[in-house]
């Protein structure tokens, strides 16, 4: 059993109920350990408070030194962080692998943005200097996710990091290994002790960190629904930064495209890429209605039956594996049956595979004329939707509480304007799959999706907050009319 925590520079064991992460392509034990206890996070978060002082207080050079040792060691371990994630997640190794160089990557691109965002400015002044500067919030929980868990957390710690901050880490509880193999590699790369703080475990660990008196900050990347609460928990309370990524009910819209297979292409990536685990993923496909849209779903069809799906390390290597769990996957199968019931057709329907209870195959569902709930299907799982002009299409792409990713298919120049403009979301795409993003862009959206504090490049604007300074080196008797 591993050491599941690490507080204060110690691996320790947690001290709570077991955790066992399970290889979803076969059953493979992965990592056992514990979840931490109330009393082991209030220590965690005891630990980041005491040691910030000291980091906050460490030069900008000392801090960016230590990053880019971490993305050193984060790019030699390459390979094992690849293979360490398609285990843990059931990712095939072509995608972990580029999951695995994001992180390293990470590093440039956050000091760039860090320099860029919350960088210095001093201006001279005949008193002296107003200098405009940025200081750190101070002790930051993340919460990872499952579904990038190397990429995702990295994103929020590296430029918590860099600004000063101390940190408190929950990785997601089916992805405990990938999170303690990064927080070795902030050990090895000499962060010093409580910098850095790992607590594994589900709610009962998370609903500690979130009552820590000693909480300044709650970084977090997953559903609406828990989203939602944290927002709500601390609603009123504005010393609480908040940086809440909650996915998407995505809409991807084809219209005046020539090219009927090269649609059905942005569709499949769209819609199928990491099993339909992406919150970026397009959930809407909204056709135009008669044969041009009939000509992209039979497309789609042929391509769909196509897709080679397989454990992690098959060769050849497969287009996508299983869910992250048997769990998932009936969440997937239980909301195609739903959208069934409420008149949705099946043109390829989902299924549970013979690989597995976490592997399902894509689907693909008319809810033309349907009304169908609002919510995001985390999984490879498509609704196929007409409208009988770009109007309505448009209408359609927004007919949505969430607000993270959508994207056009067209050759018009003048609807990829009206869309652009129309279009309510962070992430806004053309003649590209709806989850194409870049660590040197924003990566967020309004609604349902977040609370306006996208991250990626724009991480830098969360984890320090600007301050204004207006300096003389000497005391001067200043004039005071009347004086």
């Amino acid at each position: 059993m591993a050491h599941s925590a690490f507080i204060s520079g110690q691996w320790v064991s947690g001290g709570g109920a077991d955790i066992v992460s399970i290889n979803p392509a076969d059953g493979e034990t992965v990592w056992t350990g514990s979840g931490a206890t109330p009393d082991s996070v209030r220590q965690a978060f005891a630990a980041a408070r005491t040691a910030f002082e000291d980091w906050a207080l460490t030069s900008y050079d000392e801090r960016r030194a230590v990053v880019q040792a971490y993305g050193d060691i984060v790019k030699a371990e390459a390979d094992h962080i690849a293979q360490l994630i398609s285990r843990e997640t059931g990712k095939p190794l072509w995608e972990t692998k580029g999951e695995a160089g994001a992180m390293a990557a990470k590093v440039g691109v956050s000091i760039q943005a860090h320099d860029e965002r919350a960088g210095r400015k001093v201006t001279e002044t005949e008193f002296g200097e107003a200098v405009l500067d940025h200081k750190p919030l101070g002790v930051m929980f993340v919460l990872g996710p499952y579904n990038f868990p190397g990429h995702l957390p990295n994103g929020h710690i590296i430029p918590a990091l860099l600004a000063g901050n101390t940190i408190v880490f929950k990785p997601s509880e089916l992805t405990p290994a990938v999170g303690e193999f990064m927080v070795q590699c902030w050990e090895k790369a000499g962060l010093p002790a409580g910098v850095l703080n790992l607590v594994q475990g589900a709610r009962e660990t998370g609903a500690a960190a979130l009552d820590d008196p000693d909480l300044d900050g709650v970084l977090f990347t997953g559903s609406w629904n828990t989203g939602a609460f944290i927002h709500k928990k601390f609603a009123g309370r504005t010393g609480i930064q908040l940086a809440l990524e909650m996915g998407g009910n995505n809409p991807l819209v084809v219209w005046d495209a020539a090219d009927a297979e090269a649609a059905a292409r942005i569709a499949v990536l769209s819609s199928y890429i990491t099993a339909g685990q992406r919150c970026s993923c397009a959930r809407r496909l909204i056709l135009p209605q008669g044969q041009a849209g009939d000509q992209v779903v039979d497309h789609l069809v042929e391509m769909i039956k196509k897709l080679s799906v397989n454990v992690w390390n098959a060769d050849p290597e497969p287009f996508m594996g299983p869910l992250v769990s048997a769990q998932a996957a009936s969440h997937v199968l239980k909301a195609q049956d739903d959208l069934i019931a409420l008149g949705a057709k099946p043109i390829v329907k989902s299924e549970r595979m013979a690989l597995g209870d976490a592997f399902v195959s894509p689907g693909l569902l008319d809810v033309d004329g349907v009304t169908t709930p609002d919510e995001e299907v985390f999984g490879p799982l498509l609704q196929v939707r007409r409208a009988d002009s770009f109007e309505a299409a448009l209408a359609e792409a927004n007919n949505t509480a969430y607000g993270l990713s959508a994207g056009l298919v067209s050759d018009s120049e003048t609807l990829w304007k009206r869309f652009w403009a129309g279009s309510r979301a962070g992430i806004v795409n053309r003649n590209r799959p709806t989850p194409g993003a870049a660590s040197s862009m924003p990566f967020g959206g309004p609604g349902q999706s977040g609370n306006l504090r996208p991250s990626a490049y724009y991480a830098a604007d969360y984890v320090a907050y600007p301050v204004a300074t207006q300096a003389a080196s000497t005391v001067e008797k200043m004039p005071v009319k009347g004086l």
